[in-house]
């Protein structure tokens, strides 16, 4: 296994672990201005008496521990050249960028906004480096170096 990781490599890494930490962030974040969530969730609501509020922060905590923790998992095996993994992480990405369009949706308050898009961004950066031509060629290297395919 090369040590030199490319800088698409270094990048996806470095991003999802960014995009791990924001996650922590907004749900601690969701904890703290659950008022403010149900708020914004119950606005523009003309059925929001009838219904009952969903439960916010339990699922951002939920959420964190699954899928952030997931994520971590799998980018060991990323950084181990394990092509498949890319595939999962791409996949654990794509379900975070599901998970902050349901956050946009309900119209949260401006720093859920704010924090919302700089996830997105992320998600995108790091779907990015993912498929990277140079992200290929390390994913192709360690297959030469005696890895064995994943049919086998």
């Amino acid at each position: 296994m090369s040590q030199d990781r490319p800088a698409s490599v270094k990048a996806a890494v470095w991003l999802t672990l960014a995009l791990v930490a924001l996650s922590g962030v907004m749900a601690l974040l969701s904890i703290i201005f659950r008022d403010d969530l149900m708020e914004a969730w119950e606005s523009g609501r003309p059925d929001a008496s009838s219904l009952k509020p969903p439960a916010i922060a339990p699922v951002a905590a939920v959420m964190l521990v699954v899928v952030a923790l997931l994520a971590l998992v799998i980018l060991e095996f990323f950084r181990s050249q394990h092509g498949w993994a890319r595939w999962a992480l791409t996949g654990n990405v794509v379900l975070m960028a599901l998970g902050t369009c349901a956050t946009l949706r309900i119209g949260p308050p401006a720093l859920f906004v704010v924090l919302s898009v700089v996830g997105l961004v992320l998600q995108v950066a790091i779907v990015v480096a993912l498929w990277h031509r140079d992200t290929s060629a390390y994913l192709r290297e360690s297959r030469r170096a005696g890895d064995l395919p994943a049919a086998s």
